[in-house]
């Protein structure tokens, strides 16, 4: 996927650690809704919105227009070409990035308040009069497909494809948001004008704001900053239906180094079981050098640098995966290790030394991720998107405080499943046997 990361004026985003936040709730006067932190200590703000549904609204034989319009929004809007339009920025010390996933297109906009209109006006011209003029397009695709023909190359990235394949079959999330060499290289203009229109409207938007302005600012930016976008956009997709068979797949690829993915079904954080399977997670994959899976699988058996899991809990699905890469001749021992700390977890659970630990780094960590405008936003903006309430940041190390050992090893017992865990290998493992492309 393409990523047009500009310069950000880091020093003016570097504010105070701040454990809380006071967040509220603004509407505009033509009714767009945003969560703000004001913060007038630094003349600057940093604002954050999501189109929700991203790359998933698109067509199956379109897929990769809605990352190739995404990647086109700042290469020209209204009278200005690409080097128009970036001078411009650049003249007003602002940073735009825009960028798409399989559930949001995202719009990061930082600027001075004395820029605040400027900033904005220009802003407003990439999301409402993109230029999508030929040669930009032109110019992108060819790096669009220049970036697909290397993944198929790359190890993580075929992993990856294969994965979702399998896991998500049909549905969006089973085939990557960049498309392919043959769905991008078929896309027109109309293409991604339609593609414009479907993902960007205003029946889907949440927005965040933290910095230097006011409620009163905030609504009046809403509005024109977001006003003229349609009302209602392309049909959202269902949810998807995530298929864990177990067992292993394999992917012939010449490499010494065969890559692993891995995944069973996982939980939403609407869940009242949430909590105890993130702290779970961080026990058994994801709290790094600390966690079971990296004492056994690296330290005591040396049988990778790193190995890691995460709960993905996705707009249309939830699954808890995993990722380790090992030599082709020891990859096997990798995965029966891996296999074995699910049943182990599963069957015994946790012990209360793990739990205390867990939730000492869980809650010590969370305070310090609040560290400047630009991450506040991108922080409150995700909470809205996950449909969380806007406290959950002040209560939020309470529900992680309230989970008991029994709780934790109740929800081990019912949520891990060994027998639907399921591994891609892209690699020439020796000793694993499975379907191979």
């Amino acid at each position: 996927m393409l990523r047009f990361i500009l310069p950000v004026m880091l020093a003016l985003a570097a504010l105070p650690v701040r454990a809380a936040i006071e967040i509220k709730e603004v509407v505009s006067p033509g009714g767009i809704t945003a969560w703000l932190v004001e913060d007038h200590a630094i003349p600057f703000t940093a604002l954050e919105i999501r189109f929700r549904g991203g790359a998933s609204v698109e067509a199956a034989e379109q897929r990769g227009v809605t990352n190739l319009m995404t990647a086109l929004l700042e290469e020209g809007a209204g009278e200005m070409d690409a080097r128009a339009f970036a001078r411009a920025r650049d003249g007003l010390a602002a940073s735009f990035r825009y960028s798409v996933s399989d559930d949001a297109l995202s719009v990061s906009a930082q600027f001075l308040t004395e820029n605040r209109d400027a900033a904005v006006d220009l802003l407003r011209q990439s999301l409402i009069q993109p230029r999508f003029d030929d040669d930009a397009i032109e110019r992108v695709r060819a790096q669009v497909l220049s970036g697909l023909r290397s993944d198929e190359k790359n190890p993580q990235n075929i992993a990856s494809r294969r994965f979702d394949g399998l896991v998500y079959g049909d549905h969006p999330y089973g085939s990557s948001l960049d498309g392919t060499i043959d769905t991008v290289s078929a896309l027109t203009r109309d293409d991604l004008v339609a593609a414009h229109a479907g993902a960007m409207a205003r029946d889907r938007i949440h927005v965040s704001a933290v910095g230097d302005i006011t409620e009163a600012e905030l609504g009046a930016l809403l509005d024109n900053l977001l006003g003229a976008l349609p009302a209602t956009g392309a049909a959202l997709p269902g949810p998807a239906a995530p298929e864990f068979r177990g067992g292993v797949d394999v992917v012939d690829f010449p490499t010494p180094q065969s890559v692993v993915l891995f995944g069973q079904p996982g939980i939403g954080q609407e869940d009242p079981d949430f909590f105890a399977a993130f702290i779970l997670d961080h026990i058994m994959g994801g709290g790094g050098f600390e966690s079971r899976l990296m004492t056994e699988v690296r330290e005591k058996r040396g049988l990778t640098y790193g190995v890691y899991t995460y709960l993905a809990d996705r707009d249309l699905a939830q699954i808890w995966g995993g990722s380790v890469a090992s030599a082709n001749d020891r990859v096997a021992e990798a995965v029966e290790v891996i296999r074995a700390e699910w049943a182990r977890m599963q069957q015994d659970g946790i012990t209360q030394d793990e739990l205390d630990n867990a939730k000492t780094y869980l809650t010590g960590a969370y305070p310090l991720r609040f560290d400047g405008n630009g991450t506040i936003a991108n922080i409150i903006v995700g909470m809205q998107m996950r449909g969380l309430p806007i406290d959950y940041a002040a209560t939020r190390n309470d529900q992680v405080n309230a989970v008991t050992l029994a709780d934790a090893n109740r929800v081990a017992r019912t949520l891990l499943d060994p027998a639907r865990l399921s591994f891609v290998v892209v690699g020439q493992p020796e000793g694993l046997m499975g379907t191979s492309n």
